[in-house]
């Protein structure tokens, strides 16, 4: 959790400030440019983190990829934090990264096309999952990557209210 780590070092508990998310874009709109750069980086580097050390250790790819799947649910739900974490875009950019570079091609794609019908990011964002997954079917990768299949359910569970305002926006 990033996030909560950036404003304690700024002297403000995001918890308590605008989407109390503790995530890069509340640290940013919240703190600045700054607090948003170390935040996205700090909370991507933990899902690459993940991902580089089950390589190093030489574990099968269904662990390496339950791993970062776990990662990304414990920023969604961190214990230490009361399951109030942050909404796992930038731990999921890490972790897409790491893993698989042109399946996450996919990802890029798929929000930036959805983006520019939508002129929403996060409508972008869903579209971009929809892509990611069928890039991850396509590949005939979907039983190892089902444990991450999840862990986007679960952050798009998360980002439900922002997906509702956003499609109320567009009517």
């Amino acid at each position: 959790m990033t996030a909560f780590f950036v404003g304690k070092i700024y002297g403000v508990n995001l918890q308590e400030e605008r989407s109390k998310n503790l995530g890069a874009r509340n640290a940013g709109s919240v703190l600045g440019k700054v607090a948003f750069i170390w935040t996205l980086l700090g909370d991507s580097m933990k899902g690459v983190l993940v991902v580089g050390l089950g390589r190093l250790w030489h574990l099968q790819e269904w662990v390496i990829i339950c791993g970062a799947a776990l990662v990304i649910v414990g920023h969604l739900f961190p214990i230490w934090l009361r399951f109030n974490g942050g909404k796992g875009v930038a731990t999921f950019i890490g972790v897409g990264l790491a893993l698989s570079p042109s399946l996450f091609l996919w990802m890029i794609v798929g929000t930036m096309l959805v983006s520019s019908f939508t002129r929403s990011l996060t409508l972008g964002m869903v579209g971009g999952f929809i892509f990611y997954v069928g890039a991850i079917i396509q590949a005939g990768k979907i039983e190892p990557y089902g444990a991450l299949i999840i862990a986007i359910v679960c952050m798009l569970i998360k980002h439900m209210s922002n997906i509702q305002e956003s499609l109320e926006r567009g009517k």
